[in-house]
Parts: structure tokens; sequence; C-alpha cells
């Protein structure tokens, strides 16, 4: 980077009071698990990378994708490569919010109340076709994703640390389903898609390489202490007031683009400048460029953004402000 620039940290979403880990460290969790994602999801690495940026950077998932893709297994490998444990809750218009977050019971040994806590608390929670539950159920999750608790009976219960949500969802069928609102979109770090594999790919998945068969075989690279402090390293890589204003003006330019009716919000501009982070570590290096920036754009915000009228999906609308938005010099 250019020096004489003044550089500025961007606050972790993961507090600490122990000394911030070495940025090695991050950088070999970020490789060890990009490398054991990708035993399991074969022929996406695009996938791979937004999973392991989410984890470095504290981020939620978003995966929107047609059945049967592996995002399920997405999932369920980024758990056990962290070597923390998963909870998954499948997603239908009955699910009500106390069966995510727990439920208040009365004892009848101790005679009092107790807490029964919900498969939120976990560290990593997957949330299958999300928009099949109701709005009240889906609203459940929004204190967990962006205040780190959860409140019943008007008692507050923290979430185990580090905690990660990965929603799914199928963008196709729309019967019996309820869009994620915006609120919720926007607590959700990142979005990718899987896709179908190529010919050679689905060849390598039918004869079992790949996919939940070296799932089965997959060991964990890391551990929540490890996992805590790859997320604290990574809020401490270097980022100089140039690419942070280049990030906030690709953010701002969501908010007036012709084609956009709702834009991007500062904590859209927050998960960006962490995920560049995030991209930066993977990329072995303890500070950000307006390139890293970039790399991230489309999968912090394509999700967050509403068209208007026909002005195209997420990825085209920011391919747009990418292109025509003028970049730093490095």
């Amino acid at each position: 980077m250019t020096r004489g620039i003044e550089t500025v940290g961007v606050e972790s979403s993961v507090r600490t009071t122990q000394p911030v880990p070495s940025i090695d460290e991050a950088v070999g969790l970020a490789r060890a698990l990009h490398a054991a994602l990708s035993e399991v999801l074969l022929g996406t690495p695009a996938a791979v990378t937004t999973a392991v940026i989410a984890a470095l950077s504290g981020s939620h998932l978003l995966i929107e994708d047609v059945p049967g893709v592996g995002k399920t297994v997405l999932a369920r490998a980024l758990a056990t490569a962290l070597g923390v444990k998963l909870s998954r809750v499948q997603g239908h218009p009955d699910l009500l919010p106390s069966d995510i977050t727990g439920v208040t019971v009365f004892s009848p040994e101790t005679g009092t109340w107790e807490f029964r806590p919900g498969p939120v608390f976990a560290h990593v929670v997957l949330l299958d076709e999300m928009n099949r539950t109701p709005p009240r159920t889906q609203s459940a999750l929004l204190e967990a994703m962006e205040e780190q608790q959860v409140t019943v009976d008007g008692e507050s219960w923290p979430l185990p640390q580090p905690h990660l949500v990965i929603g799914t969802q199928n963008p196709i069928g729309q019967l019996g389903t309820y869009p994620l609102v915006e609120s919720q979109l926007d607590r959700f770090g990142l979005s990718t898609s899987i896709g179908y594999p190529d010919a050679d790919i689905e060849t390598r998945l039918v004869l079992h390489n790949g996919g939940r068969y070296a799932l089965d075989m997959l060991v964990p690279v890391s551990d929540p202490a490890q996992w805590h402090r790859a997320i604290s390293a990574t809020a401490s890589v270097h980022v100089v007031t140039t690419v942070a204003e280049y990030a906030v003006s690709l953010v701002r330019a969501t908010r007036s683009a012709g084609t956009v009716r709702l834009g991007a919000s500062p904590r859209a501009a927050i998960s960006l400048l962490r995920s560049a982070q995030a991209y930066a570590v993977l990329a072995g290096r303890a500070y950000v460029t307006p390139q890293d920036v970039q790399a991230v754009a489309v999968a912090c915000l394509s999700h967050r953004l509403i068209a208007e009228g026909s002005g195209g999906d997420g990825p085209t609308m920011v391919g747009r402000i990418l292109a025509a938005a003028p970049v730093p010099p490095t």
C-alpha cells in the first residue's frame, strides 16, 4: 500500500480481552478451512470462498439455490471443519419462534421456572428453507443475529461465541413461502449460490468422490477457541482510509442508482469492509486492497438490493456500480 496514508481499524463483532492473535494463525486456519471445504464441495470455488470469508469475518451466510446442489452439505462441512456443533432447523409454516429460541418451563422438582435453550444456542445454526417459516418465526432470529443474544420472557441469554447463522432458501419455488423482509436480509453479511456442477464434477459425485461421502470423512481443522482467535486477528487487518472510503462509496452508490429501489445500509458498509479483511487474510496479507473490496462486493451487497422495475438482479446491479466507481490507487 502507499506509504504515509492514515490507517484505520474495523471493530470486531467478537470482543476479547486477550491480545490480538497473529495474522499467521488466521491465514493458516483460512487456508486449511478452504482446502477442507473444497474436498466436499467440488467445483464451487466461489461458494467455498464465501463460506470461509463468513467464518473469518464473523458474518452470517445466506445460501440461495435450487434443491439438491449441496446447500446443506456446505453448512455441515463448514461446522465440521470448524470443529463445532451444528444445529439444523427445518423451515415449515408451523414452526414457532420458541422452536428456535427456546422456552421457559415450570419445573415441579425445583418449584421454579427454567429456561430450556433452543437450537439457536449452537456455534453454527442452519435454518434450512427459512423462507418457508412465517414472518413471526423469522423475526425470532433478528435479535440473535444482531445482538448475539436471545430474550425470552423478559430475560436475555447470551449465545455461544463465535456464532454463525446459515440460512438457505430456494429462489425458484415460491409457493407457500414467506419472502425474507429487508431487515432480515440485511443481517446476513454475505450471500452465495452453488449452482449445478459440470459433467465431470457430477460424474465424480455419483462415483462417491466429494459431496456427502467426503463429508463423512472430513476432520476438523479448528476448534471454537482457534476460530474465535482467527476472527479477532482478521479484524486487526489494516485498512487505509482511501480503501475504507472506496468501500463506503460503493455502498452509497447503491442508494442513488437509478435501477435500485432500496440500497445498502451502513451495516452493509461495515460488513463489506470486514469481508474484505477476511479476503485479504485468505490471500495471506495483513492489509486490504481495493481489489479485496471488489472481490467480496457482490456477495456482500447483492442480496440487500431491491431493483426498480426491470433493473436486473442484485449481482447485475452491483456489477454496474463496480464498473462505474473510481478505484483508488494502491
